[in-house]
């Protein structure tokens, strides 16, 4: 599973910057946000609600210009709230293809834009979470937002989780399998340089 999840990640990048012309334009800056995650469990036996967490680190963005198709990727610092006293922390990295809608006369001002693609979530806090839950969480986000004048992106995304971030077996009379996969709402704020 490391090599496939390891192959994805470099046939992505590769693809993204093997595809931009040199005319692209590349910008940095930092972007902040909110996360509500909620972690859908494969059984009844427990019912999770919504939490409220935060993220916040780096962006890169590069975009085609006539076009407006072009891709981000971040690495942010996100802490999500879960039931009791889990709040797993993570090294989040969200690679998205995006395209800016050109709308010609008020491009300058504002200028709506989608975005899709894979997130990679790594767990650097095992001792704040009970066992069972994974090292790494993978999701596909597909988001919206609009980029005010030029410099400033607000957005949302939803997450949709690729894989088990909590499996436990519990032993005993019932015998049950836990397993959940996590769901997050993304609302964020970037501004680039």
């Amino acid at each position: 599973m490391k090599k496939i999840n390891r192959i994805i990640a470099i046939a992505l990048l590769a693809i993204g910057f093997a595809a931009v012309p040199a005319q692209a334009q590349f910008r940095f800056g930092i972007k902040a946000g909110v996360d509500v995650n909620k972690l859908q469990f494969d059984t009844k036996t427990f019912d999770s609600d919504n939490r409220v967490g935060f993220t916040g680190g780096l962006m890169a963005e590069f975009t085609v210009p006539i076009i407006g198709i072009g891709g981000d990727i971040s690495a942010l610092y996100t802490h999500r709230s879960l039931e009791g006293e889990t709040s797993p922390d993570y090294i989040n990295i969200p690679i998205n293809l995006k395209w800016k809608i050109n709308i010609p006369v008020i491009n300058n001002i504002i200028r709506p834009y989608l975005a899709t693609g894979p997130s990679f979530a790594f767990l650097i806090n095992k001792s704040k979470v009970p066992e069972g839950f994974k090292n790494k969480d993978i999701a596909w986000n597909v988001g919206f937002g609009v980029e005010l004048i030029k410099h400033l992106q607000i957005g949302a995304s939803y997450g949709i989780g690729l894989n088990k971030t909590v499996e436990e077996k519990i032993t005993g009379d019932t015998g049950v399998d836990i397993y959940g996969k996590s769901r997050v709402w993304t609302i964020s704020a970037a501004y680039l340089f």
